[in-house]
C-alpha cells in the first residue's frame, strides 16, 4: 500500500505553530518579494482570496477583512518540513519527499494491519511533534493514494483526516467523486480534451481504451490510467516533473573535516543542477542538510538544515555549488562525526517561465558552459568535468516586509514566553 501525507495549508500552518493567536483567523502567505498569494488558510479561502492574488491589488481586501499577511519565511518552512519528514520516516524506510509539504510512503507487508489506525497514529505523531495538521490517504497505488488524500482533506470530520481505499467499491466511489481536472497528472489541456469527449470524472477516464490514452496522452497517461485502475504502475518519481529534486547520500565512512563534507555537498549540488537541466527547469531555492549517525549512541548527535534563496531562477552548477556551500558553512559544526548530507532544490519552474531580478542578472556565460559540460559528460561519462566551489559573493536580500521570526533556526529569534 501507498500513503500520501499532505500538510494542510502548510505555510499558513507553520505561521500558526508559533503564533497560536492566528488559529481560526484568515492567514495568507506571499511569494518572493511579497508579490502574490501562494498560501491561504481555510478562513482566507472562505473569504474568496484566490491563489496567486497580487498583494497590491488585494491590499484593501486584506485590511477590510483583518487578514493576517506574512512574507514567505523559507527558513522556517524548510525546517518544519524537515521535522515532518523525519517523523514520517519513523513509520517506514520507503519515503519519497514529493514537495516541501507532501510525501509518499510505501507500506509493504502491512496486509494484516489496520491502516486507519496507522494513519491516525501518524497524524497524531506529526501533529504532536510539530503542530502541523496533516491529511493521509492510503491506497494500493500512488494515484489512488492522491485521490484518498483529497477525500481525507475534503471531509476531515467524517474521515478524521485519514482515508483508506482498500476495496473495489471504495475505488469506484472515489473515482466517480473526483472531477477530471483534479486527477493527479492531468493538466488543463488534457482535461479540456477529455471534457470534449464527455469524460468528466476519474472513473470515466479509466474506462477509456488503452490505445486511445496512449495515442492522445502518451505512455505517461497510460501509466496513470492503470494506476487509477488499481494496478501499481507508478513508482516513485513518476507522472509529473518534480516540485523538488533531492540528491542525498550516506557517506562511506564518517566525516569530521569541513572540506571533506564541502566536497560531498558540492557534488550533490552538481547532481541536482544536472537533473534540473535534464527536465528543462530551474530552481529558486535550495535546502542543505547534514546529520550524524543516529545509530552511534556513543557519539554526540547533531543535525541541521537550511534553506537558501537564489538571486534568480537557475540550473547552473556554478550557482548551486555557491549557494550550497553558503548553506553548509552556516550549519556545519566542528567536532561531530557526519554520516549523511544532501541538497534539495525547490521552487522549480520551467526554463521558459523565468523571472529576472533587476540588479542581480544571471551570468550569460553559464548556460553555454553548462551545455558543453553536459555534452562532454554524456560522451565520456559522468563527472569527467568537475567544478570548484565559488566565493560567497555579495549577499542579496529580497523584500520581506511581513516576515515572521525564524523561530526554529535562529537563536536570536526563538519564541518568547511571558510568565
Amino acid at each position: 500500500m501507498f500513503a500520501l501525507v499532505d500538510c494542510n495549508n502548510f505555510y499558513a500552518s507553520c505561521e500558526r505553530v508559533f503564533n497560536p493567536s492566528l488559529n481560526g483567523k484568515p492567514v495568507v502567505v506571499l511569494s518572493n518579494n511579497d508579490g502574490c498569494v501562494i498560501a491561504r488558510s481555510n478562513e482566507a479561502k472562505a473569504l474568496g482570496i484566490p491563489m496567486g492574488a497580487p498583494a497590491f491589488e488585494f491590499k484593501k481586501t486584506f485590511e477590510d477583512n483583518n487578514i493576517n499577511v506574512y512574507s514567505s519565511n523559507y527558513a522556517l518552512y524548510g525546517d518544519m518540513s524537515n521535522r515532518v519528514m523525519n517523523l514520517l520516516s519513523e513509520f517506514t524506510p520507503e519515503i519519497e519527499i514529493y514537495s516541501i509539504d507532501e510525501a509518499f510512503l510505501k507500506f509493504n507487508g502491512f496486509e494484516y494491519f489496520n491502516l486507519q489506525d496507522i494513519g491516525n497514529l501518524i497524524r497524531n505523531r506529526v501533529t504532536k511533534g510539530t503542530g502541523i495538521p496533516i491529511s493521509i490517504g492510503f491506497a494500493p497505488t500512488k494515484a489512488l493514494a492522491k485521490v484518498a488524500n483529497k477525500i481525507a482533506k475534503k471531509y476531515p470530520e467524517k474521515t478524521s483526516s485519514v482515508y483508506v481505499i482498500d476495496s473495489e467499491e471504495k475505488r469506484i466511489k472515489a473515482l466517480k467523486w473526483l472531477t477530471i481536472e483534479d486527477v493527479w497528472g492531468i493538466g488543463r489541456k488534457h482535461a479540456k480534451r477529455l471534457r470534449a469527449i464527455n469524460i468528466n470524472n476519474a472513473l470515466q477516464f479509466t474506462q477509456l481504451s488503452d490505445d486511445w490514452v496512449r495515442k492522445n496522452m502518451s505512455v505517461v497517461g497510460l501509466r496513470l490510467k492503470h494506476d487509477l485502475e488499481g494496478k501499481p504502475t507508478l513508482d516513485f518519481e513518476k507522472v509529473a516533473k518534480k516540485k523538488m529534486i533531492a540528491t542525498t547520500r550516506s557517506f562511506e565512512g564518517m566525516l569530521t573535516n569541513f572540506e571533506d563534507v564541502k566536497e560531498r555537498v558540492s557534488t550533490f549540488a552538481v547532481s541536482c543542477s544536472e537533473k534540473l537541466r535534464r527536465q528543462n527547469c530551474q530552481c529558486n531555492m535550495l535546502m542543505v542538510f547534514l546529520h550524524t549517525n543516529g545509530f552511534r549512541k556513543d557519539l554526540p548527535q547533531y543535525g541541521r538544515n537550511i534553506v537558501i534563496k537564489t538571486h534568480y531562477p537557475t540550473n547552473s552548477s556554478f550557482d548551486l555549488i555557491k549557494y550550497a556551500n553558503i548553506g553548509l558553512k552556516a550549519i556545519f559544526k566542528e567536532n561531530y562525526h557526519y554520516k549523511k548530507a544532501g541538497v534539495i532544490v525547490m521552487g522549480i519552474t520551467p526554463d521558459n517561465q523565468k523571472q529576472f531580478a533587476l540588479f542581480n542578472a544571471e551570468n550569460p556565460k553559464h548556460q553555454p558552459i553548462m551545455n558543453i559540460v553536459d555534452r562532454l559528460n554524456t560522451a565520456y561519462g559522468n563527472n569527467k568535468i568537475k567544478f570548484g566551489s565559488q566565493s560567497l559573493g555579495r549577499q542579496w536580500k529580497m523584500k520581506q516586509e511581513k516576515l515572521s521570526p525564524r523561530y526554529s533556526t535562529n537563536i536570536n529569534e526563538i519564541i518568547t514566553v511571558n510568565t
